[in-house]
């Protein structure tokens, strides 16, 4: 590690999104990092492939370039850039969050072992466990999202704890400084997904946690127009998950990786206004007479208000509330909105709004998705980069047409 390096790691989040841990001079000196286009690496003479594969079987690297499945030089600007503001020492990015997910616990379950995932997860992931897992014999378990009932799952075979923070849609925050300390008593391997968290509210691995994950689709690309995740951690321990990418070919393209530079430049300033943005809409929510219930971390209604305050910079631009009424006053205050996009995702400029029972649980039985708690009346909004006074007005007049 450089000098340059070292300093680098020690400036703020504004400086690092911007720089990171990127090679200067880039390609045809360009200060934006190019797009290389490629799928293929020439080599020029037969004596350059003998030494490269020489270096490759001992370890080293002479080279970066061999073929697209591996990687592109995009992306490693990409991932230098994400490790650099997550603070760890390696990223690796993956054509989307779930590929992501599913590869990283691919890497480091164990045969016959057992997999602890807190429930509000995600609902892809949560699929994953319950009708994937079983078909190469490993057992889960899905527990309330607190450090006792996790260490209470724990059986002789259990290697990973899998937790968001904050989760999704109630945006539960976890205490994960209680969590890694059960979790190493017990020599357990933790990984969170901190998609909503990003790493400008919180910093998993300083708090001990092994692995991270992130949907770089949400707040890191930040303009709705790319695809991609990312698991961050130590170098060593992400060999095992490096090896198995390149072996799936889970790898995102060129493009995908420049527009996610390129929008890691302006992370830090979309944060802070999504961060103000989620609270001031948040307080609007509570008071108005028809909302019934309002979960955002910020607000002091929230049971995790303590923890995230603790824990984390700012909440995010998340909001999940109960609307006064049943299925059809929903719809109604769905549609009379105007400055929300009906669709799922978050953390784009633009603000989008989903009926979670409807779009993400429509295929699950009634009984079952109210023990999930996704009632027919459960909104979430994610706010865009509006100015929020316009949002809370779009919302307002949305409600008193309910």
């Amino acid at each position: 590690m450089t000098s340059k390096t070292r300093n680098l790691r020690k400036r703020g989040p504004a400086t690092l999104a911007v720089h990171g841990l990127e090679r200067r001079p880039k390609a045809h000196h360009a200060v934006s990092t190019p797009i290389c286009q490629t799928s293929n690496y020439s080599f020029e003479r037969m004596a350059e492939v003998v030494e490269f594969m020489t270096a490759k079987a001992q370890g080293r690297i002479i080279r970066e370039q061999e073929y697209g499945r591996y990687f592109n030089p995009t992306q490693l600007e990409a991932e230098r850039k994400l490790a650099a503001i997550e603070g760890a020492e390696r990223a690796i990015l993956f054509s989307s969050g779930m590929s992501a997910v599913i590869l990283t616990l691919m890497a480091y379950m164990k045969k016959d072992g057992h997999i602890i995932f807190t429930s509000d997860c995600y609902r892809q992931t949560r699929d994953f466990a319950t009708n994937f897992l079983g078909k190469f014999g490993i057992q889960n378990t899905l527990v309330p999202p607190t450090a006792e009932a996790i260490e209470a799952a724990i059986r002789p075979n259990t290697n990973i704890i899998f937790t968001e923070s904050p989760t999704n849609p109630y945006l539960r925050v976890l205490d994960l400084p209680a969590i890694v300390k059960v979790a190493k008593r017990h020599g357990i391997l933790t990984m969170i997904d901190a998609t909503l968290a990003t790493p400008y509210n919180i910093r998993p691995l300083e708090c001990g946690v092994d692995m991270v994950i992130h949907s770089a689709t949400k707040y890191l690309g930040g303009h709705n127009d790319l695809l991609a995740g990312v698991t961050l951690g130590g170098h060593q321990s992400l060999e095992d998950l490096n090896k198995l990418e390149r072996m799936f070919g889970a790898t995102p393209g060129p493009l995908s990786c420049f527009l996610l530079e390129r929008g890691l430049k302006t992370f830090p300033l979309r944060m802070e206004h999504h961060n103000r943005a989620g609270l001031q809409v948040a307080q609007a929510l509570e008071k108005h007479p028809r909302i019934e219930k309002v979960w955002y971390p910020g607000l002091k209604s929230h049971p995790d208000y303590a923890v995230a305050k603790k824990q984390m910079r700012g909440c995010g631009s998340v909001i999940t509330f109960l609307v006064k009424g049943g299925g059809r006053q929903t719809h109604k205050f769905i549609d009379s909105l105007e400055l929300f996009q009906i669709t799922p995702s978050l953390g784009g400029s633009e603000s989008l709004v989903t009926q979670m029972a409807t779009m993400s649980f429509f295929d699950y039985p009634l009984e079952f998705r109210q023990s999930l708690g996704m009632v027919d009346n459960l909104v979430r909004v994610a706010l865009g980069l509006e100015d929020p006074e316009d949002l809370i007005g779009d919302m307002y007049q949305a409600l008193d047409r309910v």
